[in-house]
C-alpha cells in the first residue's frame, strides 16, 4: 500500500528518521521542508497510515503517543520516492528540451 497523499509521504519521511509523536512530526516537517501540517491533516494521515500498516502507534509516553515506521511503511516510502525521482527527472528533461 502506498501513501495516498503528499502529507503521507512527508509523515513517512519524518518517521524514517526515528520514532516521533504528532507534534514532533509536524515540527520536523516544518523545519526540514517548510510545510506546516495542521492537526486535522496530521491526525487524519496518521490514522490512514496506521490503518494501512505503514506506521504503528507505540504506548503513550507522558500523554504523547509516538509512532514508528513499519517495514511495510519503509518499503512504500522507498517506492514512492523512486516514482517521485522518475517524475522529477522527466520534468527536468522536458524543461531542458523546451528551453532549447
Amino acid at each position: 500500500m502506498a501513501p495516498e497523499t503528499d502529507a503521507g509521504v512527508l509523515v513517512l519521511t519524518s518517521l524514517a528518521g526515528g520514532e516521533k509523536h504528532g507534534y514532533a512530526i509536524t515540527q520536523d516537517i516544518a523545519e526540514r521542508v517548510g510545510v506546516t501540517l495542521g492537526p486535522g491533516t496530521l491526525y487524519g494521515v496518521l490514522a490512514r497510515l496506521e490503518e494501512g500498516g505503514l506506521i504503528e502507534a507505540l504506548p503513550a509516553q507522558a500523554r504523547r503517543r509516538p509512532y514508528r515506521l513499519t517495514p511495510a511503511g519503509a518499503e512504500a516510502l522507498t517506492e514512492q520516492l523512486r516514482q517521485m525521482r522518475l517524475v522529477a527527472d522527466l520534468g527536468t528533461r522536458r524543461l531542458r528540451t523546451a528551453a532549447t
